[in-house]
């Protein structure tokens, strides 16, 4: 009885399957179902459902051993463990008699044998706060032989290690989320790509736009090329606009090989036809109408054309999902007076996203910062890359695009601190802008377009709250919810604090001295000591300190010593006779190994007087201190020798941290913890660093190799936390990674870290979002 009740709901057609089916059909075999139902097109098929799933663990008693496994493995080994043990395990005779037959029905409706695709549609796939995507594995182009074998390994992607170390941080118990398959046949596409029922740069919700390329959609959905563009306007399905693009390769099936292979289309006339015609553009958009229509929100979907079949039974529709991005913002009609030329748009570069926003403004092209006399406050910086030379041009331009640079490259986080648009790794931008020309920068998708798009920008840096009449600084407070996780806030540049006083942070739990130092004071400080002016180092690095501490008195500031690299520390003036060249700054001469070389161990000095200045002289203990790029335990001995000598020594008011960004000081926490009371992780540096990848190279963050979310950086977190706790000292982070990614940011508060620095534009949400998970872990304790 209990076999026919698991086999009686085990297999169903997809157009049987509705949007509330998940828990049996999975996220993606649901939303199958559910276009089917109100006829859009989507490729015949049928769903493996969670109940198979089911029986093929009971069949085989794998339940107790995959949580057993995962309770004592690591989620590497758990991962590896538990995805061979089911591959070796039988699906029971009669699931893989049914599986079979439902294929031949499928074969016998299409005509002829079929290749399938088998997608993985897990259980907690598509639901809110959840995003499962790309964690689970699909197979392409499956002939009937091979098709049992892949729904076992479709199976056992449930455990790949992403997506267990992903469902820990979402608090989902890995052994009570199931796994559906679904087998539809292989659209033999001619062209795919996606679309969105609104516009994804601005989002304006009067056009729909499509993306589209030769071949599988993997090229469009996967960055591989940059894709034709149709906008059709939604009210009269006529097409607005109509964008041709060079495309460099295509995916197609090889029968041969039984394989997808990339063609290059380098030299084919394919490469600048365009992939779609007008006919099939406004058949797509009209399903897009529909499916809009259907769940009553802004949607992306994916599309394909099959080459085998007539016009319009030939386009399908593959996979639909809600809009997040412009839908969280809550879009509203004034976004219409954002466009005023969407049918004359060319987009002149694209890059990566750094820093999000829309600009529009004259684009100054500027390869070398001492040309840069005549840039005028709102112009548009373009340049090859940025270091701390040009943070004044920057200061005062409305946007900010470079050639080179990755998303923590020097013009990323700085532009993220100013609240300014950027976008950098754009390759050719100094060669394809035109000094002089008027652009925009949408910084959200990570695109450049000629021409002013953007009538009125509004403003991306948080409010102020000064000019809130009659109401304190405490009162603003405590509309914000109270965290038991401290929120700090990363600073670099002290004349912008005023901006950002009142946001409800904590602290600043990185205050950078670089700005200062390149800024104000300018001169190398060896060459102050050189030419007798040490105290105009002193003075100068200790009145910055000042002006942020006495404005947030008596919240706490971090101030890290200075974390200059040898190619940085050259460009000061005088600098260029105390700097050698290295080949790889990045890995070479910075930290506290120039804090203790007899080279710089004068100029260190030198910050650490202003550092007892501002406490000594000024009064400011709220001033508390922080080594930078700490590599061994005794460099660090040694600075701290140091610091005492200059009279400067921890204490229950006098906090000293360092930061955890290079691997060592994971792998000897309980060494450090000894002897300092705090960590900071640098979370740049430590996937850096972790995963061996440079984290400037646009090339490997392109692809996908430059992840913070890594598991490996993920668990060197955790365990920073637990061991730095056992031995009595604090953990925070000062890197990238939360202020930009929402499941870092709660899986470190449920690791138990006990401060999270962000930049300004994000202290607000990362309030918000922490609270509710220190909520939600309350919640789920009592419910215990």
């Amino acid at each position: 009885m209990i076999v026919e009740a698991l086999l009686k709901d085990a297999i169903l057609d997809i157009t049987k399957l509705r949007k509330d089916m998940i828990e049996l059909a999975g996220g993606k075999g649901a939303n199958l179902g559910e276009l089917v139902s109100f006829d859009i097109r989507v490729p015949p098929g049928f769903v493996i459902t969670s109940k198979a799933y089911s029986y093929f663990i009971a069949y085989n008693n794998l339940e107790s051993k995959i949580k057993s496994i995962l309770e004592e493995k690591d989620s590497a080994t758990a991962s590896e463990e538990i995805k061979k043990l089911i591959i070796s395990s039988q699906v029971p005779p009669d699931l893989e008699s049914a599986i079979l037959s439902s294929y031949d029905e499928l074969a016998k409706k299409v005509g002829k044998e079929v290749l399938v695709a088998v997608r993985s549609s897990a259980t907690a796939e598509d639901i809110e706060n959840a995003s499962f995507a790309g964690q689970q594995d699909t197979y392409l182009n499956v002939s009937r032989s091979e098709l049992i074998q892949k729904v076992k390994e479709v199976w056992a992607s449930l455990f790949n290690e992403r997506a267990i170390e992903y469902r820990k941080t979402k608090g989902i118990d890995s052994t009570k989320v199931e796994m559906a398959v679904v087998v539809q046949k292989m659209v033999n596409s001619r062209s795919a790509g996606v679309m969105f029922t609104l516009h994804p740069a601005t989002g304006d919700s009067r056009y729909i736009v499509i993306e589209s390329s030769w071949g599988l959609g993997e090229a469009v959905v996967g960055g591989k090329v940059t894709p034709d563009e149709i906008v059709i306007e939604k009210s009269t399905l006529r097409i607005v606009e109509k964008r041709v693009s060079h495309k460099i390769l295509k995916y197609v099936y090889n029968p041969q090989k039984k394989a997808n292979e990339e063609v290059d289309l380098s030299n084919s006339p394919e490469a600048d036809k365009i992939s779609i015609s007008d006919e099939e553009a406004i058949e797509l958009a009209k399903l897009a109408l529909k499916i809009e229509e259907h769940y009553k929100r802004p949607m992306d979907i994916e599309w394909a054309i099959d080459a085998d079949l007539k016009f319009p039974d030939n386009i399908f529709i593959v996979q639909a999902r809600p809009e997040t991005f412009w839908s969280s913002k809550k879009a509203t009609k004034e976004e219409k007076e954002e466009v005023t030329s969407v049918e004359n748009r060319k987009v002149l570069v694209k890059g990566l996203a750094a820093s999000p926003g829309i600009a529009s403004g004259i684009a100054r092209v500027i390869l070398d910062v001492k040309e840069a006399g005549n840039f005028k406050k709102g112009d548009i910086l373009v340049t090859r890359m940025t270091d701390p030379d040009w943070v004044p041009i920057m200061k005062i331009a409305s946007a900010i695009v470079t050639d080179e640079g990755g998303i923590t490259s020097h013009a990323a986080i700085v532009s993220r601190e100013l609240g300014i648009p950027a976008i950098v790794g754009t390759k050719e931008a100094t060669k394809v802008i035109k000094d002089g020309q008027e652009i925009t920068v949408d910084a959200t998708r990570g695109i450049v377009y000629e021409g002013k798009i953007v009538e009125e920008v509004e403003e991306q840096k948080p409010q102020v709250t000064q000019g809130i009449s009659g109401i304190s600084r405490d009162t603003l407070m405590s509309l914000y919810p109270i965290t038991a996780t401290k929120i700090y806030m990363n600073l670099g540049q002290p004349d912008i604090i005023d901006k950002y006083v009142d946001l409800p942070f904590d602290g600043i739990g990185l205050m950078r001295i670089e700005f200062i130092v390149s800024e104000w004071i300018k001169y190398h400080p060896l060459y102050l000591i050189k030419i007798g002016k040490p105290e105009e180092f002193v003075n100068k690095l200790a009145d910055g300190v000042a002006r942020v501490a006495t404005a947030i008195y008596p919240r706490p500031v971090v101030v890290r010593f200075s974390d200059f690299k040898t190619n940085e520390y050259r460009r000061l003036i005088g600098g260029e006779e105390f700097e050698p060249e290295e080949r790889n700054p990045m890995l070479g001469w910075r930290g506290v190994s120039r804090y203790i070389s007899p080279q710089y161990e004068p100029a260190f000095r030198l910050e650490v007087r202003a550092i007892r200045k501002v406490r000594e002289e000024m009064g400011l203990k709220n001033v508390w201190v922080m080594f930078p790029f700490v590599r061994t335990e005794w460099e660090l001995k040694k600075a701290l020798k140091i610091m005492e000598e200059e009279g400067l020594q921890r204490s229950k008011d006098f906090k000293v941290w360092i930061m955890a960004e290079v691997p060592s000081v994971i792998v000897l926490a309980d060494v450090f913890a000894k002897i300092i009371d705090g960590f900071s992780i640098g979370s740049n540096d430590l996937a850096q660093l972790t995963l061996g990848v440079d984290r400037d190279s646009e090339i490997l963050g392109r692809m996908g190799y430059y992840d913070e979310r890594d598991p490996a950086v993920l668990r060197s977190m955790k365990k920073l936390i637990r061991i730095a706790h056992k031995y009595g000292a604090t953990v925070s982070i000062c890197g990238q990674a939360p202020s930009v990614y929402p499941e870092v940011t709660e899986f470190l508060v449920r690791a138990g870290i006990d401060s999270i620095s962000v930049n300004p534009d994000a202290v607000i949400s990362t309030r918000r979002n922490v609270a509710s998970i220190e909520q939600k872990i309350m919640l789920e304790k009592l419910r215990k």
